[in-house]
């Protein structure tokens, strides 16, 4: 799975790398971003690319209950076509998650130790996602995370898409995010292609960091610091 990312890219490197339109943004970096939270997310219009704040956990346009998004912070890409949860976003909302890096855990006795995976040139990485906008309920409104919106009010949400790993990640997890090359951001966000296949190995390099990382409250540059006790 793919459950923390690091969004530290500035508005200005997405424009040149993915042809984002719209006026510039302020992007305040993130360390240890996790579900729940906003996240920066590229969508197509029929203007262009636009960078937009989603919530990360998707959440059916069809779901009652919102904590369902606990459930859906990912999709495997070799089932997300058929599953209930994301097929309707498969076949026509689907967006890009540029990210710094992501994090996976590996376990020692009690310690759940973090890795960061990130490019090797410290380029960004843009993973394929799903998006959905839902509804608040009126029972929604009245307690959770969504208590004083209005019964109606739109959410928009996302899912990470995932495969299985390569050579770059599978000595630390079995699956990785969906990985995507500028070439192919047009035929993943119209729909135009089905399943995107594994990355090619060689891309990704990873390092254990502070595990500061296992506190989603920690959201700072020290998130990043090596664990040299593993080195």
């Amino acid at each position: 799975m793919c459950g923390r990312i690091v969004q530290s890219i500035s508005w200005r490197e997405l424009h040149e790398l993915a042809g984002l339109i719209g006026a510039p943004v302020e992007l305040a970096p993130r360390y240890n971003l996790s579900p729940g939270q906003d996240a920066a997310v590229i969508r197509a219009g029929d203007d262009g690319r636009r960078l937009d704040a989603l919530l990360w956990g998707l959440i059916p346009s069809w779901a009652k209950d919102p904590a369902i998004s606990n459930k859906l912070i990912n999709a495997r890409v070799e089932t997300a076509a058929e599953k209930p949860s994301f097929r309707s976003s498969w076949r026509s909302r689907r967006c890009l998650v540029p990210v710094s890096g992501y994090y996976e855990w590996t376990s020692a006795g009690k310690i759940r130790q973090p890795w960061l995976f990130r490019r090797k040139d410290d380029a960004p990485l843009f993973l394929a996602g799903l998006w959905e906008s839902w509804r608040v309920t009126e029972q929604a409104s009245l307690q959770g995370r969504f208590t004083g919106l209005e019964a109606g009010e739109p959410i928009e949400t996302f899912t990470i898409v995932t495969t299985q790993a390569n050579e770059d990640v599978k000595e630390i997890y079995h699956r990785m995010p969906v990985l995507l090359r500028p070439d192919q951001f047009d035929a993943w966000l119209t729909g135009a292609s089905g399943a995107p296949v594994t990355a090619q190995p060689g891309q990704l390099t990873m390092q254990p960091v502070s595990t500061r990382v296992n506190n989603p409250r920690n959201d700072d540059p020290g998130c990043l610091l090596p664990e040299t006790t593993l080195l």
